[in-house]
């Protein structure tokens, strides 16, 4: 179990160590970064840091310009430092356009070639935006469609829930292709006495825990916390969302 930086990432800014042993405190086993703040081009001192703190690298969200000319292979020499093994794009503008998106499904077939014989892959997390539809058909789907199955469909399930979409019904449709997946707590609209901790928000997620062991082909399952209830912090509801997912486990 991971959890995505972003959740945190004032902290991140204003001190990543101390962020970094916070999250290690927790019980998390990995991150997935948002940014690599003050270790910017700095791979080996990260390294050494997750090392001490006994940390994995579950994966990181950059651009899809990090995939593009000699751009790539600094991307791979950064990445293979920190045994970070799956690079994923959190949204690009071209995804939901209707021609440019063929063109970036290719970059993505293409990165995802040149990174499988070092034990890496690429992949795409979605939001909301990309369940909009072109001649019936989401984006989501056409890229799915369009891409080899060694490209990472890291689904987040609380913006597919938002859309109004089972996370279930995706990944039984894409099987092993989500890699990473997000449990984002959410909360639907109507649900007015839910709250957007694991366990307390809208999701069914004993069913996409199920359905990431079942189908998923889940190597990591990680929590991302954009909304913070009560007034609580963000390092405050991460680790409330932690003790969520503990106890929905528990209870399988």
């Amino acid at each position: 179990m991971a959890v995505q930086l972003y959740s945190v990432r004032g902290d991140c800014t204003r001190d990543l160590d101390g962020a970094l042993e916070q999250v290690a405190k927790m019980g998390f086993m990995g991150v997935e970064f948002a940014g690599y703040h003050s270790y910017n081009g700095k791979a080996r001192e990260l390294r050494k840091k997750l090392d001490e703190l006994g940390l994995k690298v579950a994966g990181t969200h950059i651009g899809t310009a990090s995939f593009r000319g000699d751009a790539l292979q600094k991307t791979i020499d950064f990445h293979q430092i920190l045994g970070c093994k799956s690079l994923i794009v959190p949204g690009d503008g071209d995804f939901t356009h209707p021609e440019k998106s063929k063109a970036l499904a290719e970059t993505f077939n293409k990165t995802a070639a040149a990174l499988k014989p070092l034990g890496m892959a690429c992949g795409y997390h979605n939001h909301t935006g990309e369940f909009k539809k072109d001649n019936g058909t989401t984006y989501w789907d056409l890229f799915a469609q369009r891409t080899t199955k060694d490209v990472v469909l890291e689904q987040d399930c609380g913006w597919t829930a938002a859309a109004g979409l089972n996370p279930v019904d995706l990944m039984k449709r894409y099987p092993g292709r989500c890699k990473l997946v997000h449990f984002k707590p959410t909360v639907v609209r109507g649900d007015q006495n839910k709250k957007a901790i694991l366990g307390q928000d809208s999701v069914d997620w004993p069913a996409v825990y199920a359905a990431c062991c079942d189908v998923g082909g889940t190597e990591w399952v990680i929590i991302e916390q954009e909304s913070y209830p009560d007034e609580k912090s963000p390092m405050e509801c991460t680790q409330m969302s932690l003790a969520g997912m503990k106890k929905i486990l528990a209870d399988l």
